[in-house]
């Protein structure tokens, strides 16, 4: 939200707590979810098929090795293949008609906020302007509510996708051998932490790249529009060493994001191999006692 508030005022909302200003947001989120409630409903609905979906191709592994090859069941074979293909293209329509849904939803809402921020902001009492940079104004009128599609478009729905996902995939692991998949949950959990911790650590630098960058397109903005004035004043030279402090303001902070993103990677691929080698030593070792099949 945009407004004329006292700088002392906007400094008391940012140092409330995160659930207090979400309890303040409800209202709103409700408003804008409540005439999409169909479209998200038919959403969820062909999310659910499509993951379901999703899993028939890794579940058939389980049935080729154990019975079509393991028991030489080769009338089972093309059964097996067909619905593997038949999976395949309602997981392709489900994503499909997912995206043709959500998205196109989301993004005739974004172009409809976009109106009525910039009708907004546009009523705001003069004395506001003189505090801001046009081209910082432009810059969230553009991209600020780039971030609704999260809640009315796919980003609600894949998140909560993934959820489905993880859900079945673990009962599924669990009925095959409860070992791995405690020992699996095991990597995972400590992974979930560090990962949470590192979100909250790269969270703010993403939000602060997005005003510093706002800030310093602003300031450019101004200088090409008003350039006879600072070729008037010669404020070349100036306007130079303003641009270079904010691009390098800009190049600390991508710089951050990469050493925590790369740190993350390489997080992943130490769970992953540690994974593997779990599975491998105590897939193996059951396998051997007669506990869980090949394919499984």
């Amino acid at each position: 939200r945009m407004s004329g508030a006292p700088e002392e005022g906007k400094e008391k909302a940012g140092k409330a707590p995160k659930t207090q200003r979400l309890r303040a947001l409800l209202p709103d989120l409700a408003a804008l979810v409540r005439p999409r409630k169909g479209m998200l409903a038919a959403g969820f609905v062909l999310m659910a098929v499509g993951r379901a979906a999703g899993l028939v191709l890794p579940a058939s592994t389980k049935v080729l090795i154990d019975d079509v090859v393991g028991k030489s069941r080769s009338d089972l074979l093309l059964p097996l293949l067909a619905a593997v293909a038949a999976a395949t293209l309602v997981q392709a329509a489900t994503s499909f008609t997912l995206t043709q849904v959500l998205s196109k939803g989301a993004q005739r809402l974004i172009a409809e906020l976009r109106t009525k921020l910039q009708a907004h902001v546009t009523r705001l009492p003069v004395a506001y302007f003189d505090g801001q940079k046009t081209g910082n104004l432009v810059s969230r009128v553009m991209n600020d509510v780039e971030g609704i599609r999260n809640l009315v478009g796919t980003g609600i729905v894949e998140m909560v996708g993934g959820l489905v996902t993880a859900v079945l995939a673990l009962a599924v692991m669990a009925t095959l051998s409860p070992a791995l998949t405690g020992l699996t949950l095991l990597f995972l959990s400590f992974f979930g932490a560090g990962l949470f911790a590192a979100f909250g650590v790269l969270r703010p630098v993403f939000r602060e790249r997005a005003k510093i960058y706002g800030e310093v397109s602003g300031r450019l903005n101004e200088t090409f529009a008003g350039i006879r004035v600072v070729k008037g004043y010669h404020g070349e030279k100036r306007e130079a060493e303003v641009f270079a402090e904010g691009v390098s303001r800009i190049l600390a902070n991508v710089l951050k994001t990469i050493t925590g993103m790369s740190s993350l990677s390489v997080a992943s691929t130490v769970l992953l191999g540690s994974v593997g080698v779990v599975v491998m030593w105590f897939g193996t070792r059951q396998i051997l006692a007669g506990t869980l099949t090949v394919g499984g």
